[in-house]
C-alpha cells in the first residue's frame, strides 16, 4: 500500500463563461450603436427556423434591411438557401463544436459591417443544450420548435426554454395528424419560464407569420428604445 500527495486542493470559482459573457457584452454595444436588431434564432435540427428565415426575408413583412449569420457544423446548404432569398449571408461552421459562440459573433460582425436602422437574424447550430449557454449579444432569443417534437420539450430541455423570449410553434398545419397537445405544451412551457411569448404559425402555409412581422416591429421599436 502506498499514499499519493496531490498538493493542494484549490475551488476556482470563477464563471468559464466569463471571457464569452465580456465578448457579448461588446458586440451587444456595438449592435446598440448601430441600432441594428439582433435575434439569437434557436431550435432543435428540422424544426424548420432556416424555412422561417426564407419566409421572413422572401415576404415584403419586414421593410428593413436584414442580415443573417448561419450556424452549422458543416456545410454550406442553410447560407446558400437564405443567399437565394438576397440577404447578405455569413456561415460559421463550428466544427465539433455545438454551438456559437461570440467571438465567432464579434469576428462575423467585422466582417459583414450591418447597416446602421437593419435587423440581423442569427441561426445557431440545431441543438437545444449547448446554445443555451451562450450569450452572443443579441437583443432577443426566439425559439423555434415543431408540433411533430412533443409537448414535453420545454421539461426535458428548460435551460433553452427558461432563458429564450419567444417561442414560434412551426408546422401548425401538421397538427390534424400529430399527437400534440398545445395547451399542454404551453404550459409546461410556462411552468418553466412564465414571459415566454408564443406565435403559432405554419412556415409553409404563412398562418401566423403576420403575427411573426409584428412581433419583430415592436422588438425592433423596443430595442431603440421607443
Amino acid at each position: 500500500a502506498h499514499t499519493h500527495d496531490y498538493g493542494q486542493v484549490i475551488a476556482l470559482n470563477r464563471d468559464i463563461l466569463a471571457g464569452n459573457n465580456i465578448t457579448a457584452s461588446m458586440n451587444r454595444r456595438f449592435l446598440e450603436g448601430r441600432k441594428v436588431l439582433c435575434l439569437n434564432m434557436v431550435s432543435s435540427p428540422g424544426s424548420g427556423k432556416t424555412t422561417i428565415l426564407e419566409k421572413t426575408i422572401s415576404t415584403p413583412g419586414i421593410s428593413k434591411k436584414i442580415y443573417v449569420i448561419e450556424g452549422d457544423q458543416q456545410t454550406l446548404t442553410d447560407a446558400i438557401r437564405i443567399g437565394k432569398t438576397g440577404a447578405p449571408v455569413l456561415q460559421i461552421n463550428t466544427g465539433s463544436a455545438c454551438h456559437l459562440d461570440a467571438r465567432m459573433i464579434e469576428s462575423a460582425l467585422k466582417r459583414m459591417d450591418p447597416e446602421s436602422g437593419s435587423v440581423l437574424f442569427i441561426e445557431n447550430v440545431g441543438n437545444l443544450v449547448c446554445p443555451a449557454m451562450f450569450d452572443l449579444g443579441e437583443f432577443r432569443r426566439v425559439l423555434t420548435v415543431s408540433v411533430t417534437e412533443g409537448e414535453d420539450k420545454p421539461l426535458k430541455y428548460p435551460g433553452m426554454f427558461g432563458t429564450s423570449h419567444l417561442c414560434l410553434v412551426n408546422k401548425s398545419d401538421l397538427l390534424p395528424y400529430v399527437d400534440f397537445s398545445m395547451d399542454d405544451f404551453i404550459r409546461n412551457a410556462k411552468s418553466i419560464n412564465p414571459d415566454l411569448e408564443f406565435i403559432i404559425l405554419s412556415a409553409k402555409t404563412g398562418e401566423g407569420i403576420d403575427a411573426w412581422y409584428r412581433w419583430i416591429d415592436d422588438q425592433y421599436s423596443l430595442s431603440r428604445g421607443k
